[in-house]
């Protein structure tokens, strides 16, 4: 087993269905006026999957992209992390699938089911995995969310998305680069701000059971608001402080994308202008952990990250759970 000093990401990739879903269809079909969405949340349109999509292969064409993007051999990939919520089936995991689909021969592979933040928990978990192993990693997240929303419950409606996003992480011998600061949080007395009822081991699936138990509900969307807020503010504070920097060092932030009225309340918080923070959540709305590496991957497409960029990456979402990771590039 040969230590490296460090981790890198050397590859970015993202994915989206076909079909692109405007505000006007939602606004006409919950009675909303015009303009009433993107107002509230920044969104103008979101991305939806067709009949015949699912959730392992839109993970892969986002896969695909990333490991073409980082130019590493498949054979090298050690580990194989898909972090959603919306798996193809509660079993098996999806992510041996989506190794196969990628001829991933030598990769362990497992989900991770940490909801928004559920890409920032396995992009810690493959940092340790990197430094420790030496070996190259895949990070996916992805959901179908659109399959879960349900469609009379406006809170939910305007949101979300459906999206993967993916990075390579590789070993490095540069201090300066991969994971510099992290810090990772859990507020359980709030667990069900955001759930799906019916469909678990507490709740299990049975007959009598009403279609709107097995899909999304926001209990409180504006005790949501304001926990993310704080959440999102906490965390990225605390990984700065292990990073030992300032937010004015910061070149990019990239916030989950749940709202932009909540990253443009945390830039405030951090005192990050708004121009230095990615923002894709227009275009394509909430797809809860794909949100960071989609809006990674587009960064890069626009303008490719350079040696020495500092990141900041910070989210929060159901369980609560939420996260920030400060990056060397």
């Amino acid at each position: 087993m040969r230590r490296v000093r460090s981790s890198r990401l050397a590859g970015f990739g993202h994915s989206v269905p076909g079909r692109c879903v405007e505000n006007a269809e939602i606004e006409a079909r919950l009675g909303l006026e015009p303009g009433w969405i993107e107002r509230r949340t920044g969104i103008r349109s979101r991305y939806w999957a067709g009949p015949g999509d699912t959730l392992s292969a839109l993970a892969a064409r986002a896969g695909e992209a990333a490991i073409g993007n980082a130019g590493v051999d498949r054979a090298d990939i050690a580990l194989t992390l898909l972090a959603t919520s919306t798996p193809d089936h509660l079993l098996p995991p999806s992510a041996p699938l989506l190794a196969h689909h990628l001829g991933l021969a030598n990769s362990g592979a497992v989900d991770l089911a940490g909801a928004c933040s559920g890409f920032l928990y396995a992009l810690t978990l493959a940092d340790g995995f990197v430094r420790t192993q030496g070996r190259p990693v895949l990070v996916v997240a992805a959901n179908i969310l659109s399959r879960r929303i349900n469609p009379v419950e406006r809170a939910s409606s305007v949101l979300f998305a459906d999206a993967a996003g993916a990075v390579v992480l590789m070993p490095s011998e540069d201090e300066d680069t991969g994971l510099l600061g992290v810090d990772l949080a859990a507020d359980g007395s709030r667990y069900d701000l955001i759930s799906i009822p019916a469909g678990g081991s507490s709740r299990p699936f049975a007959a009598g059971i009403a279609a709107e138990q097995c899909l999304m509900t926001m209990r409180d969307g504006r005790d949501m608001f304001t926990q993310a807020v704080r959440m999102m503010s906490d965390c990225a504070r605390r990984a700065l402080d292990h990073a030992e920097i300032g937010a004015m060092e910061i070149d990019r932030f990239v916030p989950h994308q749940a709202n932009a009225r909540i990253f443009d309340a945390v830039c405030s918080d951090l005192g990050i202008a708004p121009e230095r923070t990615v923002r894709t959540i227009d275009t394509y709305g909430n797809s809860s952990a794909a949100t960071i590496p989609l809006s990674l991957s587009l960064a890069h497409q626009a303008s490719p990250f350079v040696s020495g960029e500092k990141l900041l990456l910070t989210a929060a979402g159901a369980g609560l759970t939420g996260g920030a990771c400060v990056i060397g590039m």
